[in-house]
């Protein structure tokens, strides 16, 4: 008599593995700030927002709107920013997506373009006035900021593609 051969059931993902590589870029894009640039106006943009953005408009599940909160404290300790302002920004833009998402059925790259260079833009400007710098003269330097951050949006959509494909894979 024959032993008999025990049958392997699929074994279900864990429900964290797709938020893997979106939560790694976001985390890679906050920590860019830490690199010695010097510069005499702000110009890099606000990468970790960006790639949050653009995971979120590419794949709406590939992070829940929870984890703005715990990536925006990420960034706000990185970025030297006032502790609380990330978080509460990148919260209320991944809740305006998710309201997006229910009234607009179809979006096309134009929109979601358009959709993350405001949000950037509302991001940086809420931004300086957490920090405190109204009296300061930084409309310029904020507006090539959020013009180079709109610029850069689509490579940053592609990084993410490029990614989930990679990571797909496995």
């Amino acid at each position: 008599m024959s032993t008999p051969v025990p049958i392997e059931l699929a074994v279900p993902e864990p429900p964290y593995r797709h938020w893997r590589p979106a939560v790694v870029m976001v985390l890679i894009g906050s920590l860019i700030t830490i690199v010695p640039i010097i510069a005499t106006i702000p110009f890099l943009p606000p990468f970790g927002l960006l790639a949050l953005l653009a995971w979120r408009l590419f794949r709406s599940n590939a992070l829940p709107a929870w984890a703005a909160a715990p990536l925006g404290l990420f960034d706000d300790l990185v970025s030297g920013q006032p502790l609380g302002s990330a978080m509460l920004l990148w919260s209320l833009c991944l809740i305006a997506l998710d309201v997006l998402d229910t009234r607009l059925v179809q979006r096309d790259f134009w929109q979601d373009w358009l959709i993350a260079t405001a949000a950037v833009a509302l991001c940086l400007a809420l931004g300086r006035v957490f920090a405190g710098m109204l009296p300061a003269y930084v409309d310029g330097p904020l507006l090539i900021q959020t013009a180079l951050s709109g610029l850069l949006f689509p490579a940053m959509t592609r990084l993410c593609a490029w990614q989930y494909r990679r990571s797909a894979g496995r």
